[in-house]
């Protein structure tokens, strides 16, 4: 018996002890739930106290989400009027009817300090004995924006939509008509209500408009897609007008259509002038009909490949030619032999997409003949239509007016050149004069054993030979033909390189000043032909004032915009100027005018050739720049060179070292000279010798080519580029370097046709170099070039 009691209290403690386990694993769980919801919650628990029963209430239990959403802290244990005083009673009235009646309510507030909008939900916690009031707080301040935010969006749109000119309206999903703005109501003379709903259109659409309007409409609302059609609207006078009527859907995020917005706008001008335009259309295409039959012009259209497809009459008239002699054949068959490639490359840029394209080409008549017609083309729908102008008879009447005014170019050249003849030879005599005694001298003192004497001789003869080189350079710049060899040129150190010589050539009765521009741009041009130009300005300016005065050189970087570059008659960009002034007698605008005209000249004959200003006018244009001269009389005279400013730096100035101080060749270093001038082949091979190298001569392109093809060793081949034989220097050495690719070449050149070798810009390893020049110059460009530094 005792044991059976032992056993029973035994079991019950083991049940009550699972009722516990459970009890703490429900707890534990309620707890879980309780702080893991985003919502906040609390519990309130109502009180007495000093103004009566149920007087005030504390928390006695609140979740982490309640402090979130309220923004209130530490909430458990504090008392209502503890922490809001002046809202005690409206809160006790509310949560208070939730314990007497049981009933809950919900409302929505704003929570300042949470800076939330919280929908809140009290239930009474049962049973009413324990005077409990839960409360559930949860955030819809998302949902409150959005409302609001559509609200504002739907006010926005009214509003919106009643300041606008054109016709609004909106629909349902289905298509019911919901709203229309003001703008419609007064067009068609209506009070709101009269056409909302399903199918009102017929109140204000044209009824021959209604069913292509309908049929649009149920597509729309039948795929979601844009709903768009003209019809005639109904104004309140009665009179109906064109309307393009546009609605798109508007769509939910899932994409669903939840209303639609549409527009009316007024078409009917623009309906009217395509009517019009229609109109015009059928007449002029009547006019090109009678234009067709009626024009004298030649008037065709054909395929891209030049099959004939119409021509009009006058194919008949002009080349006798009829309309089924032609339809079907090819164009390019009556098109003179010369003229061929151009017209099918025309007709290939018209396939190609221009728009258009004007040529002329020579046609074969029926007889045989051939006349010039002037053509102008237009591709369309996949043809070439094209008009074309009989121009035969003004052609050979330009051809005889161009042989004409050959014939009096060539007359004015001879003249100029009678003008030329008797100053150049007077020039040329004294400077032959002078080598020609210096050598004389320098042989009688070498056989009279007197040779302290030959340096002075030698030195006249150079500076003859160096005179006669100058006035050369002079006719060959003239010409604008002559060989630049452009470099990167700092202009301030040339000038400064040249002041000196300009000095003594002017004289001391003129003041020299030089006033170089700071951070002076570099430009791109021959520093010999440019120390030229300014010695030549400088020369001029002398002269105009003869008993003296002062020459400014100045330098300076010009940005010349749109105006000013076309006052100079140049490019818009950058250039560096170079100006020499002087404060002598000035020139008249007239002379100004003719001042670099070839052979002009102010000097008396025997003084000046004219070729001063002409020179430097061909340089600086040959150079992509300008010169302009500008004068007063009795005030002076400004002559300013522009020259396009280079992109990079300045070529440093290196002096040409003495002959015996050049370096000298390394062992079997060969070089091949061809020149049909024994003296130069001469001079050179013994420059090539006295420096060590092996040298080979040949007096033509064929003879230099045989050596350049065959195996012997050639380092630089230095030729003359007008060579005879039939091939010239460039021809020459292009041809050599098939089997030598890696040959160096120096052209030397003196002669005007070869300037095309700096106009071809020369590949790198070639140089020129313009006779006549100094012999160590010839040494400094040959190591130069064979060390791999041309």
């Amino acid at each position: 018996m005792i044991e059976l009691e032992t056993d029973e209290r035994a079991r019950r403690a083991d049940a009550l002890e699972e009722t516990r386990a459970a009890l703490r694993e429900s707890k534990e769980r309620y707890r879980a739930l309780f702080e893991a919801i985003d919502d906040g919650f609390c519990i309130i628990e109502f009180i007495d106290g000093p103004y009566g029963p149920l007087s005030d209430y504390v928390h006695v239990e609140a979740n982490p989400g309640y402090e979130r959403h309220t923004g209130i802290p530490n909430i458990v244990g504090q008392r209502l009027r503890e922490i809001a005083p002046e809202e005690a009673e409206g809160w006790l009235e509310l949560y208070g009817g939730v314990l007497r009646t049981g009933m809950p309510v919900r409302f929505e507030r704003p929570f300042v300090a949470a800076e939330r909008h919280i929908e809140v939900s009290a239930s009474r916690v049962e049973p009413a004995s324990r005077r409990q009031v839960s409360v559930l707080f949860r955030d819809i301040t998302g949902r409150k924006r959005a409302e609001a935010a559509l609200r504002e969006s739907e006010e926005q749109f009214r509003v919106l939509a009643q300041t606008v000119p054109n016709q609004v309206w909106a629909a349902r999903p289905d298509g019911e008509l919901t709203w229309f703005n003001a703008q419609v109501y007064a067009y068609a003379g209506l009070v709101p209500g009269e056409i909302e709903g399903l199918g009102r259109w017929d109140r204000i659409v044209h009824p021959d408009d209604l069913p292509a309007a309908a049929e649009a409409w149920s597509r729309s609302l039948a795929n979601g897609a844009v709903y768009e059609v003209e019809y005639r609207i109904r104004r309140a006078d009665g009179a109906f007008r064109w309307f393009l009527v546009r609605a798109e859907p508007v769509r939910d995020a899932a994409g669903a259509v939840t209303g639609w917005v549409g527009t009316n706008i007024d078409i009917d001008e623009s309906k009217r002038h395509a009517a019009e335009l229609e109109r015009q259309v059928a007449e002029r295409t009547a006019d090109r009909n009678a234009l067709w039959q009626l024009s004298r012009d030649l008037m065709l259209r054909c395929t891209f490949e030049g099959v004939i497809t119409a021509v009009n009459p006058a194919w008949k008239e002009m080349l006798g030619w009829r309309e089924d002699e032609l339809l079907g054949t090819s164009l390019f068959d009556l098109i003179h032999p010369d003229d061929l490639v151009d017209t099918i490359a025309g007709a290939r840029e018209l396939s190609e997409g221009t728009s258009h394209a004007r040529f002329d080409n020579r046609y074969r008549a029926k007889d045989g003949s051939h006349r010039w017609i002037s053509w102008s083309t237009r591709p369309s729908d996949g043809l070439i239509n094209a008009v074309g102008r009989d121009f035969t008879a003004e052609r050979e009447q330009a051809e005889a007016l161009a042989q004409a005014e050959e014939a009096l170019r060539q007359a004015q050249k001879m003249e100029a050149v009678g003008q030329l003849t008797g100053g150049l030879a007077h020039d040329f005599n004294n400077m032959l004069a002078g080598i020609v005694g210096s050598l004389e001298l320098m042989q009688t003192r070498m056989l009279q054993g007197r040779v302290g004497d030959l340096e002075r001789y030698i030195g006249a003869a150079q500076g003859a030979a160096k005179r006669a080189a100058a006035l050369t350079h002079r006719l060959l710049a003239f010409s604008r033909r002559q060989t630049l060899d452009p470099r990167p040129t700092d202009v301030n150190r040339l000038i400064e390189g040249m002041v000196e010589l300009v000095r003594r050539t002017v004289g001391p009765a003129v003041a020299v000043e030089v006033v170089g521009a700071g951070g002076l741009w570099p430009t791109l041009v021959d520093p010999s032909q440019l120390e030229n130009a300014l010695l030549n300005l400088c020369i001029n300016a002398r002269d105009a004032m003869p008993t003296g005065g002062r020459i400014v050189i100045e330098t300076g970087n010009r940005w010349l915009d749109h105006r000013a570059a076309q006052e100079r008659d140049l490019e818009p960009g950058q250039y560096v100027s170079l100006c020499v002034s002087d404060n002598g007698t000035g020139m008249a605008p007239d002379i100004v005018a003719k001042a670099f005209d070839p052979f002009f000249t102010t000097k008396p004959i025997g003084e000046g050739t004219g070729l001063g200003l002409s020179m430097i006018y061909g340089f600086a244009k040959q150079s992509g720049g300008q010169v302009r001269i500008y004068s007063e009389v009795g005030a002076g005279t400004m002559v300013c060179l522009y020259l396009p400013r280079h992109i990079g730096k300045a070529d440093e100035a290196e002096a040409v070292p003495d002959l015996s101080e050049a370096a000298r060749a390394k062992v079997g270093e060969t070089v091949l000279v061809v020149d049909d001038e024994p003296t130069v082949r001469m001079l050179v091979t013994e420059v090539l010798e006295d420096l060590g190298y092996a040298a080979i001569e040949a007096a033509d392109g064929p003879s230099g080519l045989k050596v350049l093809q065959s195996d012997v060793r050639i380092d630089l081949l230095v030729t003359d580029v007008g060579l005879p034989g039939g091939m010239n220097g460039r021809q020459m050495a292009e041809a050599a370097l098939v089997s030598r690719p890696k040959l160096k070449v120096l052209f030397i050149t003196g002669y005007a046709e070869n300037a095309a070798l700096n106009h071809g810009h020369l590949a790198p390893g070639m140089q020129v170099l313009v006779k006549p020049f100094a012999l160590e110059a010839l040494a400094t460009r040959i190591r130069g070039l064979i060390e791999g530094e041309g």
